[in-house]
């Protein structure tokens, strides 16, 4: 069952509690073996039944890959899952709105629906500083939820960039 595009806001309060688990894993432990933590960041993709056929999280530092975003890496493992790169009744969970290559890799994989944490008004772009998943030139078009679990969301960045500032 589809879920409709008018569904309420709390509907998405516990998936996104899902991606702020996964943003927390980014963050690592504190054994010497550890790579060094990550941005904390968090995704997961929900079929059409709301179950997660996929997780991610930022690993850019533990893989050295520039594309280890959560929102890719929950994006694969939900083709994976699926057995299919279309994601078309699908919905992406996401602590931090997606970058540019983020947003293109979500139109690219016919992802419907996006669920926003927190804004990314540096580089966001899907509906921020730029609105990649909503432009009318493009061959795909995907709703964009904001706001769900905003506050939290946005404190899980904010605590990361200032325990590393001197």
């Amino acid at each position: 069952m589809t879920l409709p595009i008018s569904v309420p806001r709390a509907h998405w309060h516990e998936p996104m509690g899902r991606a702020l688990q996964e943003a927390r894993r980014a963050l690592g432990d504190d054994t010497p073996a550890s790579p060094a933590p990550d941005v904390p960041i968090g995704a997961v993709v929900l079929d059409s039944s709301s179950r997660i056929i996929g997780r991610g999280y930022n690993t850019r530092e533990r893989d050295n890959d520039p594309t280890g975003h959560a929102e890719v890496n929950a994006i694969r493992e939900a083709a994976q899952h699926l057995g299919s790169w279309r994601l078309d009744d699908c919905t992406l969970v996401v602590t931090l709105e997606p970058c540019a290559m983020c947003a293109g890799t979500i139109l690219l994989s016919r992802i419907p629906r996006l669920v926003i944490g927190a804004w990314d008004l540096k580089a966001g772009a899907t509906g921020s500083v730029w609105d990649i998943v909503r432009d009318a030139r493009m061959n795909h078009f995907t709703e964009v939820i904001s706001g769900v679990r905003e506050a939290e969301c946005a404190r899980l960045l904010r605590d990361f960039f200032e325990s590393r500032r001197p």
